[in-house]
């Protein structure tokens, strides 16, 4: 067990280096073709960061374990809303953007509802409801070129990195993508181990060590990102990363095989979804268009609650 415990550590250290190469690799390329920052954070840097989330639940769902494919998903959803966004803001205030009021957190809310509703139309995710989730992904990724459009000539331009090549951002991506491999093959393996060894079920695993291991990523760009003032990045990494991890996540695992959906995740799910609606509810109370210390505060707490209630359920 215990050097099972160590594979899993080791996992999360290429998962986190793995996405490390890879977003710097991905923001090196994209800037070098002027795409403007808060792009880079609903996109590139929210693609890279939930990069942890896809190798796991991919693995997971070629390995048959349906329950850690849509546990780590749900779980670092949850994680990535009410503790790292909630962090963030406790550690800096984080200012609401007229899009990000009105589009970006609507679009989550609505990607979250619809994701229920598929998993609960036949107790699972088959290859067509998949194709359904890409589609919708799809359609995202073409609203941030739209926005991207439109916010080239109203935004700074980000200045191209000095003394890096383009073969260097290429040869980072690779090899952020082969460390995330690695480390998504040992995490899982060894927390089905840890899981067996325990008797915890595979839910418990996926949703508490997987989501927040995964998540780490978001964990560290949003804060930092927070510290720095750049809110855009903060809450476009934590939006987008959600939004990536339903569709992106689970559509193309469960293309690869259907995946079998436990019914005990609705209440998961609920909990993800009011923690949506209290973020949209953040930007109209006072103070408005802000997510102040308090407000921070108050979903750091909500995720301490839900952790409890888990675990004493």
């Amino acid at each position: 067990m215990i050097i099972s415990a160590i594979f899993i550590i080791l996992g999360f250290i290429f998962l986190i280096k793995g996405a490390d190469f890879l977003v710097d690799g991905s923001s090196g390329v994209a800037k070098r073709f002027h795409i403007p920052e808060i792009v880079i954070g609903l996109t590139i840097i929210s693609i890279g960061t939930s990069m942890p989330e896809l190798f796991v639940s991919i693995t997971s769902s070629l390995e048959g374990y349906s329950d850690m494919a849509i546990g780590n998903v749900i779980g670092s959803n949850i994680v990535n809303l009410l503790f790292i966004l909630g962090l963030s803001a406790w550690m800096n205030p984080i200012e609401f953007k007229k899009e990000t009021k009105f589009l970006e957190i609507p679009i989550c809310l609505i990607v979250t509802i619809i994701f229920m509703i598929i998993c609960n139309i036949k107790h699972g995710i088959s290859k067509i409801e998949g194709i359904i989730l890409i589609f919708l992904f799809v359609l995202f990724i073409v609203y941030t070129i739209i926005m991207a459009i439109k916010g080239n000539g109203e935004e700074e331009k980000i200045e191209e990195k000095e003394n890096s090549s383009l073969f260097k951002d290429v040869c980072s991506i690779i090899l952020g993508i082969i460390a995330l491999k690695v480390g998504g093959d040992l995490t899982v393996n060894h927390a089905v181990n840890v899981a067996e060894y325990f008797n915890i079920s595979e839910k418990i695993i996926s949703i508490t060590i997987l989501a927040i291991g995964t998540s780490l990523p978001e964990l560290v760009t949003s804060v930092s990102a927070s510290i720095k003032g750049k809110c855009d990045i903060a809450i476009g990494n934590i939006l987008g990363s959600n939004i990536f991890n339903m569709l992106l996540i689970i559509g193309s695992s469960s293309i690869i095989k259907p995946i079998i959906y436990n019914l005990s995740y609705n209440k998961d799910l609920l909990y993800l979804i009011c923690a949506t609606l209290i973020l949209e509810l953040f930007t109209i109370i006072p103070p408005k268009n802000k997510m102040s210390r308090v407000n921070g505060a108050i979903y750091v707490f909500m995720y301490v609650e839900y952790m409890l209630c888990l675990f004493m359920a």
